[in-house]
């Protein structure tokens, strides 16, 4: 690229970065001025983003270099397919959880949408960061910005798991930073494609250093993941932030995920720690289809189905190879779209709802309750309002794609990556596992939303919630795109394949970057 699309590559960086500081500039009490001008830079990012995605389907890799500083000592963005595709999945993210909040939320607390943009700019960083203390950097950045997001509304249920979140986060960063000082002390870079080279010359002395270094930045990165037992704090945190902030977070967990997949592919070539790393993503995935059948409300469904989802990328990556990526990839983004739109639709449902209705309901299930009532009741009619025929549609749709079913592109996903492991791994015992892993997870998933949607819109006595078109729009906005994802499978999956494939043969990745 030259001219001034050469500096696309840094747009999606700057543009958050700005309009969070002018944001900051504002008065709080202006409402209206600053929801416009929150709106127009998260739209403007998802030009810039679809710009990106469309100039990143090309043989070179887009390398921007900071202060003109050639390779390595340059802080570099790189730009292939796959922080492109990540940087739209974020800007669309946003646009939906901004939406979404400007009936009431954005008015809850104060900064909001700073906060937002400022994770915008750390997610967009990490994603296109190619120097490992830069990728610290962005973390520390979106972190930060999730942290007044986790709390943003208040109340003693957010407060004390979002200080739970804080103080695990922290902790992971701590470790990030050590595991990057001994990288550095040993191989003397940071930048990812110099590491490469550097890390193939260390002395064997140093090597087992170097090891350590690796081993605990990818804790670090288990952490962010979600990979269980390390994810321990992201069901009660994420069930107990706000709507629009839950949506959001729904691309946390993938953030660690893509950074595994960037250095163990880039670095050690996609050998080295496999079964660690499959092995871990198998017991995330039965962890998060567990909770999900134990979970009694709606929440933490959702949370507990985005573990899932990280479990499953983290197996697919650690057994397959490049066409297992490639459907890992396309589960990533119509996994994180479901999940999103379930989390918003979520508050939309609950405000019909008597607070711990679900925890009610299960109550009386187990204790049978309603079971003095012997004789059958003549079933009179309902009509369902406008707002709850949209709703339980919604519903079924999250649903559906949550649950991998047919014919939504969840279905596609998880039946190309059972394809492509069973091809790629000749049918072993571990390709098995894990195809098995995800049809009961679907199951369970099935199971937990069917048992809350015959509670909610089954009931005898339905109360139509107010809703607004401004809160409908994104939930179905977000419902459209996976539709788009599923009609559109075969060029978004030749499109996702060639990114999977770039992964997995970094030569031309190494020699864009230490080139320029």
């Amino acid at each position: 690229m030259t001219g001034p699309a050469a500096h696309l590559v840094i747009a999606p960086v700057l543009l958050p970065l700005a309009a969070g500081a002018l944001l900051l500039l504002l008065d709080e009490r202006r409402h209206s001025a600053k929801a416009v001008l929150s709106m127009a830079a998260v739209l403007a990012l998802v030009l810039a983003a679809v710009l990106l995605v469309a100039s990143a389907d090309a043989p070179e890799t887009h390398v921007y270099r900071l202060g003109s500083w050639p390779a390595p000592f340059a802080i570099v963005l790189v730009a292939d397919r796959v922080a492109a595709l990540m940087v739209l999945l974020a800007a669309i993210l946003a646009a939906a959880a901004l939406c979404f909040s400007l009936t009431r939320w954005h008015r809850a607390g104060v900064h909001f949408h700073s906060l937002v943009h400022f994770l915008l700019a750390g997610l967009n960083g990490a994603f296109l960061t190619g120097d490992i203390f830069n990728l610290f950097v962005f973390f520390e950045l979106l972190l930060a910005a999730s942290y007044g997001l986790a709390l943003y509304g208040g109340g003693a249920e957010r407060t004390r798991a979002s200080l739970h979140y804080i103080v695990v986060n922290l902790t992971a960063s701590l470790l990030f930073l050590i595991g990057v000082s001994l990288i550095y002390g040993v191989a003397g870079t940071l930048n990812m494609a110099d590491l490469v080279v550097r890390l193939a010359g260390v002395a064997p002395a140093d090597r087992v250093l170097a090891e350590i270094g690796i081993g605990v930045l990818a804790v670090a990165f288990f952490v962010k993941a979600g990979m269980w037992p390390l994810g321990f704090w992201l069901a009660p945190t994420y069930a107990a932030a706000s709507a629009p902030a839950a949506a959001l977070f729904s691309i946390l967990t993938k953030v660690g995920v893509y950074a595994v997949l960037r250095l163990w592919l880039l670095v050690f070539g996609g050998s080295s720690g496999a079964e660690l790393l499959a092995l871990g993503g198998m017991a995330t995935l039965a962890f998060g289809a567990l909770g999900m059948l134990a979970s009694q409300n709606m929440r933490g469904v959702a949370s507990y189905a985005l573990l899932a989802s990280s479990g499953t990328l983290l197996a697919a990556i650690g057994l397959g190879g490049p066409d297992s990526t490639a459907a890992g990839l396309y589960y990533l983004i119509v996994s994180t779209l479901g999940i999103a739109a379930f989390f918003l639709l979520i508050e939309l449902i609950e405000r019909a709802r008597e607070a711990g209705a679900d925890v009610l309901a299960v109550t009386a299930e187990a204790f049978r309750l309603d079971a003095e009532e012997s004789e059958p009741q003549e079933e009179v009619g309902t009509v369902i309002p406008a707002a709850m025929a949209f709703l339980s549609l919604s519903f079924l749709g999250c649903g559906v794609m949550v649950a991998g079913l047919p014919p939504l592109p969840g279905f596609l996903a998880k039946f190309a990556m059972m394809s492509a492991l069973l091809r790629e791994e000749a049918g072993g015992v571990a390709a098995w596992t894990v195809v098995a892993l995800l049809l009961l997870s679907g199951l369970a998933a099935t199971i937990a939303f069917a048992r809350a949607g015959v509670r909610i819109f089954w009931a005898t006595e339905r109360i139509a919630p107010t809703v607004r078109l401004m809160e409908m729009a994104p939930v179905a906005a977000l419902l459209a795109l996976c539709v788009a994802l599923c009609v559109l499978a075969a060029p978004a999956m030749t499109y996702i394949r060639e990114a999977a494939h770039a992964l997995h043969a970094p030569r031309g990745y190494i020699e864009d970057v230490l080139s320029k």
